[in-house]
């Protein structure tokens, strides 16, 4: 019982620190776009706030949409939907 315990406060004491440090237990490979994730469906530019580029140790090139709403889908980059997306966002940045 005593071991168990101690292991315990252990954990406890593991979880509080690592949350104080900013440190994550957590994989980055949650960042990460695996088959079932994708849609191929077009996303109307307008309900797209933003996107990110998955990190180069995922298996599979992907971006991370994230609508209006809140939720994020993935996205093969080479789509010729998001290159135009690509392509509005980057002539609209460069006239403001």
């Amino acid at each position: 019982m005593k071991v168990f315990s101690l292991a315990l406060i252990s954990l406890l004491l593991a979880a509080l620190w690592t949350g104080s440090q900013g440190v994550s237990f957590r994989s980055s490979y949650g960042t990460c776009c695996y088959k079932e994730m994708f849609i191929k469906k077009k996303i109307p530019f307008f309900l797209i706030r933003s996107y990110e580029k998955t990190p180069s140790h995922c298996s599979r090139r992907a971006v991370r949409v994230e609508l209006l709403k809140g939720k994020k889908f993935c996205v093969d980059p080479e789509e010729p939907w998001f290159q135009q997306y690509l392509q509005q966002k980057k002539s609209t940045s460069a006239s403001t």
